[in-house]
């Protein structure tokens, strides 16, 4: 047995009225803490978020205001929150976004964290560095994998799914620190992720559109592929020029 197979982690996903962290609430929270062979412990509530639900977010999650009402409030349950969490590394897809609700919610409520702390394992980075799939989404994922769970869009059934994802992707490693080794550095992708072009190789990508792009507030993977990609070519017309004496001409 390597040390993956020894190792727990923990998924977590939080369902939202929005995506701004300091206004917006969390109104459901799923965790599962398990090893690549077995689930050892499984939690998931609703949550009131004690502000209306917008209907553009429920048109996502298809949880309602009437859903909500009778539910805790996430202060009550962060400490179990915390506590399924514990020191664990957490995988997430852009689980960097539910740490940070957290994170920001207990400090709000005066909880004590160790968040920080935690290693983040982020799915949807690790799909990048694997790049075999053309669309990096957790739905698309679940299909390219064949990882059939029962639900629409809510936190439970994504982090089942994400569970059987990180599964297929940890087989690229033999143990945890070359996991993240590959993840502390930024990943070359293939494909522009969003956008007019989403979908397109990053390599056919008209320049004017790379240059406009790499300087935009994208992530940090996107923005070293965007760059790559126009030092490449800049590389290659400094070839080209060399190789012929009549370019200038």
């Amino acid at each position: 047995m390597t040390n993956l197979d020894k190792q727990v982690f923990v998924c977590i996903d939080c369902e939202t009225t929005g995506l701004d962290l300091q206004q917006d609430r969390v109104i459901e929270v799923a965790a599962i803490v398990f090893t690549v062979h077995e689930e050892l412990e499984v939690f998931d509530t609703l949550i009131d978020p004690k502000i209306p639900i917008p209907e553009s977010s429920t048109a996502i999650h298809h949880i309602t205001n009437e859903m909500i009402v009778g539910m805790p409030t996430l202060e009550d349950i962060l400490p179990r929150m915390l506590s399924i969490i514990g020191r664990h590394p957490v995988v997430g897809h852009g689980v960097h976004f539910d740490v940070s609700l957290l994170a920001t919610a207990a400090e709000k409520a005066g909880i004590p964290h160790h968040l920080s702390s935690n290693k983040q394992i982020d799915t949807l980075r690790m799909a990048r560095y694997y790049g075999e799939c053309p669309v990096n989404s957790l739905a698309q994922l679940g299909k390219h994998f064949n990882i059939e769970v029962a639900g629409t869009h809510r936190a439970m059934t994504d982090v089942l799914i994400n569970v059987g994802v990180f599964k297929y992707l940890l087989q690229q490693f033999s143990t945890l620190q070359q996991l993240y080794n590959a993840l502390d550095k930024p990943i070359l992708m293939r494909t522009m992720p969003l956008g007019k072009h989403k979908g397109r190789l990053i390599k056919d990508l008209p320049l004017d559109y790379l240059r406009w792009a790499a300087n935009k507030d994208f992530d940090g993977d996107l923005l070293f592929s965007l760059r790559s990609e126009i030092n490449r070519r800049k590389k290659g017309n400094l070839f080209n020029q060399s190789a012929s004496p009549f370019s200038n001409l």
